[in-house]
């Protein structure tokens, strides 16, 4: 239903059943409404519709003009594709048919013509085959002229050239033909290996290589020293030739491996010419340091590794001035020194394989060889610098195998040595003893020697090749760290009844020391890096903690903070055991001090002179001779912590036990007042500049005490106008806070000055 205003009337009208469409109605009551003289809008909206129909009725026409011919070319454009579309497929139909027939007859042709395209390819394989025969045999019948006229280069040249095709050819299937170029390559590579390994021996054998005797003795054995540039010339043509012939000996000759359990890097072959100047060197080392002869002692592994550092020394003056330029020349990125050394290594590296399972069970052999193996691998490093990336003696020790004999051989050693430096006479004394300037820490001799075994321990592991090796000697650190600290802890409980003796404090002393050096170490760059692979380790594993990994990764810790805060505990519960003996002592001797009669003492005006109390000598006495004992023994952060922690406890006690427990007249405040000030701070003087600062009780507490009549009433009435106002603030008083800090008072809340206040008795009488 919809309804239509009328006047104050309402009149309902269905849209579906009016006479007058409801869209009429809303348009006339919207336009004219119940306004008469809207009614002269009347002329104008009459004249605006029939424009509006007018419109209308010519956009009817249009369109209804329009369509059908839209719809006629619509059509006529779809009978004229379809008919294209026939005349597409009967062309397409016409077309398969021709070429199925085409098909059909030219299939004779296709099969006959595949068996000529097949003869033609296997002709044409068989002409590539001879073609490379031919090009081998032609390569092969140069070489053969070179010799006859005796142009070695050229010949050398040739069979490199023909080094570079056996090499292209390796990955063809014709094995025949790969044989015929390999076996032919090594033919002629024989022949000129022969004739210039002769040539070169002789011109080495002018030069008296190899050099026996140190550089200064070395004389080149040439009769005339004139004919010395012709040698040298020699030299370098021959040694140029024979590295022409490197490729074809990599082809032919297999370089002898040790087992793949060594994990050795991979290396390239030496070159030629040096394999032959190592000849001589080799055969040596083999004469000497293999079989029966005596010099063969496995006892003795220091021979033949100080035999190879001497002819690496011997040889490095020849190898940088003579062979090094012509490297250089031939265009070959080679080292000769280094190049030298590496095939020098290698005859240790195999007679380390070889001996080492002979004496890998016998301790003093195996470790006497790791001695003097990291001595070896030291020399060879800093003095002749032998890369990290070439083989070494490391790659040996480091066969699991080996390695584990070698683990525990150090661990075994290693407790032999803290049970030998624990029995020490001397294990608890410090060796810097009488410097002062050195003994700073008062480290006893067990732990610097622990420390220095450790410390060494890393020298003979850091340069292991693999980070999971160095990781397993780290945790032979942390062990042995924890077998010490555990002895350390044991010792400790057989002192605990002398907490201030000489050895107790040289167990502090020890734990202290070792928690710093492991503290400083933490920031290592090698210890980093054993953080970053035990990180790496830990995260393949998920051994730790997401948390734990965390902390590793942003280096909040390190690889020994388990083992420091182990220590720290242990040192802080030694400490806190010896201020507690102390602070017994203290009390003690305070006792008299205690039962002082603060009440009944003579004021400051009737004494001449102000003393210390009596009854305070034997605390203060006590204090002053401990802490110079403890000064004595202990080392200055230690001997710090200890003094702070001791000041804590006598600050509490004298507040409590003595202030707080008696009532104090005028006398009593000052004489208080006097034995801390005067006395008791004054003892700490020698280890801060204000010691009363870490007196705040007792401080405070005696500026309340001594405060004059006048200032105590003002104060007592600040502090109980804040008491009965609570929060609410009168603007015309200061706060309670602001009067204590006024007076110095900080530390002591209001109460605890309410309760000081109550204990003065010098209040006057004022009737309250």
């Amino acid at each position: 239903m919809a309804a239509i205003k009328v006047g104050r009337q309402l009149v309902a009208r269905d849209p579906d059943h009016c006479d007058i469409p409801y869209y009429v109605s809303e348009f006339v009551e919207r336009e004219i409404g119940n306004d008469r003289n809207s009614l002269t809008k009347l002329g104008m909206l009459i004249e605006e519709l029939s424009e509006n129909k007018r419109q209308l009725e010519e956009q009817v026409l249009t369109v209804s003009s329009e369509v059908p011919k839209r719809i006629q070319n619509a059509l006529k454009n779809a009978e004229d594709s379809n008919k294209t579309l026939s005349q597409l497929l009967e062309e397409e139909t016409l077309l398969s048919e021709s070429i199925d027939n085409h098909l059909l007859k030219a299939q004779p042709w296709m099969e006959a013509l595949d068996v000529l395209i097949s003869q033609i390819e296997e002709m044409e394989r068989h002409l590539a085959y001879l073609k490379w025969i031919s090009r081998i045999e032609e390569l092969s019948d140069n070489i053969q002229q070179y010799l006859m006229t005796n142009n070695v280069p050229e010949a050398a040249t040739t069979l490199a050239s023909m080094a570079e095709l056996d090499i292209k050819l390796q990955e063809s299937s014709c094995s025949h033909l790969l044989s015929f170029v390999r076996s032919t390559v090594q033919f002629w590579h024989k022949i000129l290996k022969d004739k210039l390994s002769s040539d070169f021996e002789e011109i080495l054998t002018q030069l008296h290589w190899p050099f026996i005797g140190p550089p200064q003795s070395q004389v080149f054995g040439l009769a005339a020293p004139g004919s010395a540039p012709d040698v040298y010339n020699n030299l370098e043509t021959l040694f140029s030739q024979l590295l022409k012939l490197q490729t074809s000996d990599e082809l032919i000759t297999k370089p002898k491996q040790l087992p793949e359990k060594y994990s050795l890097p991979s290396s390239p072959p030496i070159i030629l010419p040096m394999q032959i100047m190592l000849n001589p060197l080799q055969k040596r080392f083999r004469y000497h340091f293999t079989g029966n002869r005596q010099t063969n002692v496995l006892s003795k592994p220091e021979w033949y590794l100080t035999q190879v550092l001497m002819w690496i020394g011997n040889h490095t003056k020849f190898l940088d001035e003579k062979i090094q330029p012509i490297l250089d020349k031939a265009g070959y990125s080679v080292n000769a020194r280094l190049e030298f050394s590496r095939a020098l290594v290698m005859l240790i590296l195999e007679k380390l394989a070889t001996d080492i399972p002979c004496l890998l069970y016998d301790d003093n052999l195996l470790c006497h060889l790791v001695d003097e193996v990291l001595l070896f691998e030291r020399e060879l490093y800093t003095v002749h610098g032998y890369l990290s990336t070439f083989p070494s003696c490391m790659h040996i020790l480091s066969e699991e195998t080996c390695f584990q004999r070698w683990l525990t051989v150090e661990r075994k050693f290693a407790l032999q040595k803290m049970d030998s430096m624990l029995s020490s006479e001397t294990a608890w004394i410090s060796q810097y003893k009488d410097i002062s300037d050195v003994d700073e820490m008062k480290v006893p001799g067990c732990a610097e020697t622990f420390m220095t075994l450790l410390f060494v321990i890393t020298d003979r592991y850091k340069n292991l090749p693999t980070a999971s090796r160095k990781l397993q000697f780290l945790e032979l650190q942390k062990d042995l760290v924890d077998d010490f600290r555990i002895r350390l802890t044991q010792v400790m409980k057989e002192e605990t009844r002398a907490s201030l003796g000489f050895r107790y404090c040289a167990i502090l002393n020890a734990v202290n020391y070792i928690a710093t050096v492991l503290s400083d170490w933490a920031d290592n760059v090698f210890f980093l890096q054993l953080q970053q692979a035990a990180l790496e380790v830990c995260a393949d594993s998920n051994a730790l903690s997401k948390l734990q990994l965390g902390q590793l990764a942003s280096m909040e810790s390190s690889v020994f903070d388990d083992m420091i805060n182990l220590l720290e505990r242990l040192k802080h519960d030694m400490l806190t055991r010896q201020v507690d003996h102390v602070f017994r002592e203290v009390k003690d001797a305070a006792r008299l001090y205690r039962k002082e009669r603060w009440l009944s003492l003579p004021s400051q005006a009737e004494q001449a002179v102000m003393s210390l109390s009596s009854t305070a000598c034997p605390m203060l006495l006590t204090l002053r001779d401990r802490l110079l004992q403890l000064e004595q023994q202990l080392c200055h952060s230690l001997f710090k912590i200890f003094w702070q922690m001791l000041v804590e406890k006598v600050d509490m006690f004298i507040y409590q036990e003595i202030i707080l427990a008696n009532y104090f007249n005028e006398g009593g405040a000052a004489q208080l007042q006097f034995d801390m000030s005067r006395n008791l701070f004054p003892l700490f003087s020698h280890y801060c500049k204000r010691p009363e600062n870490y007196f705040k009780h007792i401080k405070e507490a005696c500026i309340i005490l001594n405060l004059n009549i006048g200032s105590a009433l003002l104060l007592k009435d600040v502090l109980e106008s804040a008491s009965e106002n609570g929060t609410i603030l009168n603007p015309n008083q200061p706060s309670a806070t602001a009067a204590l800090n006024e007076l110095g008072v900080y530390k002591l809340a209001q109460q605890d000055v309410e309760i000081l206040l109550n204990l003065k008795t010098n209040w006057p009488n004022t009737g309250k």
